[in-house]
Order: C-alpha cells, then sequence, then structure tokens
C-alpha cells in the first residue's frame, strides 16, 4: 500500500496540514500512526480518492444541497438553540427543558411523565446479563432495541405521539443502566453523592451541535420513516467512533497521562505527528464555547489547572484550544467518574438532539439522502 507523509497528503489535497487533520476527525481521511518515532502517514488511495470525490462534478439527486433546520445555530464560536445561547441554558435551565425546547419550540411546554411500569425492570436485566465487558454505550445500544420490542405504538410519527416515545426512550435508557439515575452507572463509587450541577450542566451542553456525524445518520433514518426508536439507535452506531462520542475517552486517558507528566504528553503526540485529543474543533475558529461552562465547575481543582497549563503550552497553534471533551474529561477526573462515562453522558443528551431532527425531518417525508459516489476504481474492460 503506497503512503503519503502529512506533509505529502496535505500538498496533494492542497490544504493546509490542520484542515488535513480536520478531514481526519470527521472521518473523511484515516492516518496511521507511526512506531519507533516515525510520524503518521496517510493511504496514497484514499487521499486519490477524496481528491476525486472534491473535484467531481454535482449533478441533481433529488437531495437538497443544503438541510434546513429551525433547531441549532452555530456561529461565531456561539451555539444557539431556537435563538438561545447554549451556554446561558447550561447554567439555568434541566435537560427536560431544554429537550422540551428543542422538540416543541417551548422550554415550557408540557411533556409529560411515560408509563414504564412493567417494562425497565426486564430491560435492566436483559441489559445486566450482557457477555464480556460491555460499556456503558454498549448497554444503551441494547436497551434501545429492547425498549422498542416492547412499544407496540412506536410507529406513531405524529408529533405528539413521537414526543411520548422520545421521553420514554429517554427515561428507559437511564433506568436500563441501574436504580437510582445516571449517575451511579457512570461513578467510580456508585455509592458517592452527586456532585451538584455537573449532569445537568453536560445534559443541555450536548443536546445537539447541528449536523454532526451522528445526527446526519439520525435524520437518514428518519428519512426513511423509521421510527424514534431505531432514530436513536442510527445516532448511538455513529457516535461509536473516535472522532466523534467516545473522544471524551480518548482526553480522559490523555488526562491521566498528563496529569503524571503533561510536557511529555503533549510531546509524544506532537512527535508522532497526532492531534492532541480534547483539543481543536473542525467548527469552531478560536474556542469551543461550551467547554468554558463545564469548567467553571471545577475551579481550582488540580484538572482545571492542568487544562490551563496544557493550553497555555500549545498557545499559537492555530485551532489548537480545549474542546468539550477535554472539559468533560476532566470533570470526570475531578469527580472520581469511570473512564468511559463520558460517552454515555454524550449518547443520552443527544437523543434529544436525534428526536429533534428526526421531528423535522418526519414533516419532510418527500426529502430521501441518496448521495451520488465518484467512483474511481478500475473501468470494465472493452
Amino acid at each position: 500500500m503506497a503512503t503519503l507523509t502529512t506533509a505529502e497528503a496535505a500538498a496533494r489535497l492542497g490544504v493546509k496540514p490542520e484542515t488535513l487533520y480536520a478531514y481526519v476527525s470527521r472521518g473523511l481521511l484515516t492516518s496511521t500512526r507511526g512506531t519507533g518515532g516515525r510520524p503518521s502517514t496517510f493511504d496514497a488511495a484514499e487521499v486519490d480518492a477524496l481528491v476525486a470525490t472534491r473535484g467531481a462534478a454535482r449533478r441533481p439527486t433529488g437531495v437538497a444541497e443544503t438541510i434546513t433546520t429551525r433547531l441549532t445555530l452555530l456561529a461565531d464560536d456561539e451555539v444557539y438553540f431556537r435563538g438561545h445561547r447554549v451556554a446561558d441554558l447550561a447554567r439555568t435551565e434541566t435537560p427536560d427543558r431544554v429537550a422540551a425546547l428543542l422538540w416543541t419550540g417551548e422550554l415550557d411546554a408540557e411533556l409529560g411523565e411515560p408509563d414504564l411500569d412493567g417494562v425497565v425492570g426486564p430491560v435492566r436485566d436483559l441489559v445486566a446479563r450482557m457477555p464480556g465487558r460491555p460499556r456503558p454505550t454498549d448497554r444503551l445500544r441494547v436497551a434501545v432495541a429492547t425498549l422498542a420490542a416492547l412499544d407496540p405504538w412506536r410507529f406513531d410519527l405524529e408529533p405528539a405521539a413521537v414526543v411520548a416515545t422520545a421521553m420514554r426512550c429517554r427515561r428507559g435508557m437511564v433506568g436500563a443502566l441501574g436504580e437510582g439515575g445516571l449517575w451511579p452507572a457512570l461513578a467510580g463509587d456508585p455509592t458517592a453523592p452527586e456532585p451538584p450541577e455537573v449532569l445537568r450542566t453536560a445534559l443541555v451542553l450536548l443536546a445537539d451541535h447541528g449536523l454532526a456525524a451522528s445526527t446526519m445518520a439520525a435524520r437518514v433514518a428518519a428519512s426513511a420513516r423509521a421510527h424514534p426508536y431505531a432514530v436513536v439507535s442510527a445516532g448511538l452506531g455513529a457516535l461509536d467512533g473516535p472522532v466523534h462520542g467516545t473522544a471524551s475517552t480518548a482526553a480522559y486517558r490523555f488526562l491521566a497521562e498528563a496529569l503524571e507528566d503533561p510536557e511529555a504528553a503533549v510531546a509524544e503526540r506532537l512527535r508522532a505527528g497526532e492531534r492532541l485529543p480534547g483539543f481543536g474543533h473542525s467548527i469552531y475558529r478560536e474556542r469551543d464555547p461550551r467547554t468554558a461552562v463545564l469548567l467553571e465547575l471545577i475551579a481550582g481543582t488540580d484538572a482545571a489547572a492542568l487544562v490551563e497549563r496544557l493550553t497555555a503550552a500549545v498557545a499559537g497553534r492555530p485551532g489548537v484550544f480545549p474542546n468539550v471533551d477535554l472539559a468533560l474529561a476532566a470533570v470526570q477526573h475531578v469527580h472520581g467518574m469511570r473512564a468511559e462515562a463520558g460517552e454515555a453522558v454524550f449518547a443520552v443528551a443527544r437523543t434529544v438532539g436525534w428526536v429533534a431532527h428526526a421531528l423535522e425531518q418526519y414533516a419532510d417525508p418527500g426529502l430521501r439522502f441518496r448521495v451520488e459516489g465518484a467512483y474511481v476504481g478500475a473501468r470494465p474492460r472493452p
């Protein structure tokens, strides 16, 4: 397999190295970490395929080039849910009220509590018997599929029914992880008291983020008229990757290394030509507006000081700033949460956004997602 260095791949694509790694973070390219101190490399064929795709003529395929949405605005390094600044919502509102805002357009809308009698117990028992060493997100995927099988009304796609199903799904997901709510399933010590504001704030901040990969997967499922549980399952599947929903775990482990020797942890990744876990973002230019909100909750701690030290160490590098994954990882360290707890928080939170986008998609049943591929393989022989 022919490979290219970072400089060669960037030159072939006509972009800067920072843009090249943005392509990696978005899943457009893959990089292979070198061994023995050698830098990362890229598959030349994969780079050439991306060159062909970027330069290929686009013809109408019945799919709008831009998806119209009234949900989330990402502009000027800020996030807004239906015109409300997310940083403000995270400091004042509950996850349920933000769900109401995204699903109905009104913070004060009454969502109602689902009847889960006789449902959560069997789902929890099934999840508890999963073989191997399942992560919280593995348990959530099984829980959602089981909740769907137990809900005969899941195919009702009228807006009010979808909202009711979404509440049933959210409550069932949390209940399936164990008794006592979300915190005992995420804490290293399940008996430890839940830290005030941590889960509430994180669940609001992460409720939606525009047309991220998992949200696109959810919208594709909804465009095929899949029921809300299937929409959430599609989102969970796309979330389970290192450049999306599991990024907080990589940031958690990076912080654990940095606690021992910050400079060495940074230098090791720079030497390998890798991005620093928890730094940078493909959308924001100078800051992730969600980061500061989470770090406020752990001000004065060693983890917060470490984030400041790491940020200072990479200051001046374009596009390198602490993102929400790093902030979530720091919160996990301070409060003794499990390494993969951030993934579960992300999944439960983003369920709100997936359903909100599904509601928009259900209202436009004529739109179907069918992108045109740019074939770069072998041509038929004459």
